[in-house]
């Protein structure tokens, strides 16, 4: 009876877990005007971080492994520490999971060979390690997405303001200040370190797009500065490049949009080989019994 409730609850988390509830448009609207949570208000470390995440962090063989996931850490938002720590704990629970099934199998009498719960543990194991890893690149994914789609606005908003009359950096500044989020909030970043070294704007952006991989913020450094320092001709290529930006977007969410239509079509036909199945193994089984 325990097992059925367990299997029970886990085929539940695992359906809520695949095909999450969607949010009410109340809900969705309301978490737009949440405030900024500051740095005290962040939630504190986890014991698993501080004794598993941190220690193996500073070592240089991890340092060597997340150097290609440096980017994807800074855009979403997290640390080496906390994505090692997720690596951690997945790879334990993979581990674990194939003796807690056989001993709870031994003890309802049913009896397994040692070497299948070890081949198990170990593929399971390795597949834990590697699910945190594919995690965060979905989740930088989509997090550049967003950033595309703001950056963007951003640049519809320099484009007014230069064509109102404004200078480059002040209509940089005003347009940056006048925008929330995390996009505006590394924008504002990258310009500031730029003024303070003394640089162009351009070249603050330019680092910026190095260090988050967006490619659409070099490639407008770069339109930017074969433009010149002419107010008009700088209007162009920004305006050129928040279209440019957008049509991207769209044939990008058209394509997602086609894959998933092509994807819903594997149910489909997996459902009419189990109806044929079903209908074809009567008389199969007919004919090969009265042979």
């Amino acid at each position: 009876m325990f097992l059925g409730v367990g299997l029970g609850c886990g085929l539940l988390l695992i359906a809520t877990a695949i095909v999450p509830a969607h949010p009410s448009l109340s809900a969705a609207l309301a978490r737009l005007h949440q405030p900024r949570a500051s740095r005290s208000d962040l939630p504190r470390e986890s014991v698993l971080v501080r004794l598993v995440g941190r220690p193996i962090a500073r070592t240089a063989m991890a340092d060597q492994l997340l150097a290609r996931q440096r980017r994807d850490l800074r855009v979403a938002g997290t640390t080496s520490e906390q994505l090692i720590a997720k690596q951690a704990l997945c790879a334990l629970c993979g581990l674990l999971w194939a003796p807690v099934t056989v001993t709870l199998m031994g003890m309802g009498g049913v009896s397994v060979s040692v070497g299948l719960p070890v081949w198990t543990s170990l593929v399971l194991a390795a597949a834990g390690f590697f699910v945190p890893l594919l995690g965060l690149k979905f989740a930088a994914a989509e997090r550049r997405r967003g950033f595309r789609h703001a950056l963007s606005c951003f640049l519809d908003l320099v484009a007014v303001r230069l064509a109102g009359g404004a200078g480059v950096e002040s209509a940089l500044s005003a347009s940056a200040s006048s925008g929330q989020g995390w996009m505006f909030a590394e924008v504002r970043q990258a310009l500031a370190e730029a003024r303070l070294m003394g640089e162009p704007p351009w070249t603050g952006l330019e680092r910026l797009g190095t260090d988050l991989g967006v490619s659409e913020l070099n490639e407008l450094a770069a339109s930017v500065t074969l433009a010149g320092d002419e107010g008009a001709r700088v209007r162009t290529s920004i305006a050129a490049k928040a279209r440019s930006i957008r049509t991207r977007g769209l044939s990008d969410a058209e394509s997602a949009a086609q894959a998933a239509s092509e994807r819903m079509s594997l149910p489909i036909v997996l459902l009419m080989v189990g109806f044929v199945v079903f209908l074809g193994y009567p008389a199969v089984t007919q004919v090969l019994t009265g042979l």
